[in-house]
């Protein structure tokens, strides 16, 4: 097995991260020299020196799989076709059992020696695009277009990829391992597989491993919280002229998000990073028509659970007092209401830097020349972080960019360094069984 230089692995690197990486500054870490010896005793050994080997021949399967799975669309909570064709893979490939649980997760059981834990490693199996769109990958020399071809079709082929290379090179491991195709990762799906998984139903990986975002040296161990609204302002409605002077609910939203930036500016302007926006607007049926309903989703993030909790009380506060200063104009009808629904509700937290699987997938990505970076961002793996259960998310390789857009592209660029390195990752945290005696 041969490794390109460590120049080349710093370009690939910074390449990937600015592609991939949230607004909030990257912060390089080295790993403690106990894990970094400890990953690179496990990368000498003959098994996964074996599986790694595999995993740099097997690319050009990797790449067909790639294809193939980007065009099964996978629209938020519909993605049910291109499950089954992930399930049938993880068969395929010799997962022990493989089921779709009640939230329509797809995981693949890998048995270990003990069994004592179970480490997940997945990647999200749904898209941003709708129903409809078309998700066929045109490809112009080594660089595949298409709808969701990175994110994260490409992280469901690193996760099947590296049971691939273990069954073929017959890791064994002590610990169970769950390859995972999970459910309601983007938008309004609001992690709804992982939230399941974490359930006291749910099976609750003992350790989460997550492929999500571009480039190798990216590591999320820091989840970015957001709650999200859809409120909806709605009165009696009328005619323009006739019914003037009844409580109007875009002049109630109007007023409702100038209080709320004029205390949400202030608020964002000093301590941990948070966000809001007002991303979608409607209502309202003509111009002469006073609208019956106007709505409005808005989309709040912050680094701190308590400053999101700050924000989140601002904003409806706000709410309420743009209707009820409209109400206070009106000249005759009833007054109209503010329905406030929670549409999302994303938690935020962040792991110690000394926590086992941080360690892990420093000292893994530095064995691949690469300086890791620890980062936040908000994926699957803010469930687990959020109750303090060891979790990492890492990159899926390659070289792409304009995720969620229809022109997102990805590049072939040694991605199977990405394969590699979550090999090692896994197989440190489940434990490499030793020879039976």
């Amino acid at each position: 097995m041969t490794f390109p230089t460590r120049t080349r692995f710093h370009l690939l690197a910074i390449a990937g991260a600015l592609m991939s990486s949230t607004p909030a500054a990257l912060l390089a870490q080295q790993p403690e020299p106990q894990y970094a010896e400890e990953i690179r005793g496990l990368m000498a050994t003959q098994a996964i020196t074996s599986a790694l080997d595999l995993a740099e021949a097997h690319d050009d399967w990797a790449l067909e799989r790639l294809i193939e799975l980007t065009e099964i669309p996978a629209p938020p909570f519909m993605e049910e076709v291109r499950g089954r064709r992930f399930a049938e893979l993880l068969t395929e490939l010799g997962a022990d059992s493989v089921w779709t649980d009640a939230e329509g997760n797809v995981i693949g059981l890998r048995r270990g020696r003990t069994g004592a834990r179970t480490i997940g490693f997945g990647g999200h199996l749904d898209t941003v695009f709708p129903e409809g769109t078309d998700v066929s990958v045109r490809q112009v020399g080594d660089t595949l277009f298409a709808p969701g071809v990175g994110d994260d079709t490409r992280g469901l082929v690193v996760v099947l990829s590296v049971l691939r290379a273990l069954e073929e090179a017959a890791v064994e491991t002590d610990d169970d391992v769950l390859f995972v195709g999970v459910v309601g990762e983007e938008g309004l799906g609001d992690l709804r597989g992982m939230k399941y998984l974490y359930r006291d139903q749910g099976l609750q990986p003992d350790v989460w491993i997550d492929v999500d975002g571009g480039g190798l040296s990216r590591i999320v161990s820091m989840g970015l919280g957001s709650v999200r609204y859809r409120v909806t302002f709605a009165g009696p409605g009328g005619h323009s002229w006739g019914a003037f002077g009844t409580a109007n609910p875009a002049h109630a939203m109007s007023r409702a998000v100038r209080h709320f930036q004029d205390v949400a500016d202030t608020m964002t302007r000093s301590g941990p990073r948070t966000s809001y926006n007002v991303g979608r607007i409607g209502g309202g049926t003509s111009i002469n028509s006073v609208p019956f309903e106007t709505w409005m989703e808005v989309d709040m993030r912050s680094e701190s659970p308590e400053s999101l909790a700050r924000i989140e009380q601002t904003f409806l506060a706000a709410m309420d007092r743009g209707a009820e200063e409209e109400n206070e104009l009106r000249r005759e009808g009833e007054p109209l209401e503010a329905i406030k629904d929670k549409i999302g509700d994303r938690p935020s937290g962040e792991l110690p830097v000394s926590t086992p699987v941080v360690q892990r997938a420093l000292a893994a990505t530095g064995e691949f020349g690469v300086e890791g970076q620890l980062a936040r961002s908000s994926t699957d793996s803010n469930v687990p972080i959020a109750m303090g259960v060891p979790a990492v998310t890492i990159g899926r390789g390659g070289q792409g960019s304009n995720g969620h857009a229809p022109d997102e592209f990805w590049v072939n660029v040694d991605a199977y360094l990405a394969v590699q390195r979550a090999l090692v990752i896994v197989v440190a945290e489940a434990g490499l069984a030793g020879p039976i005696s």
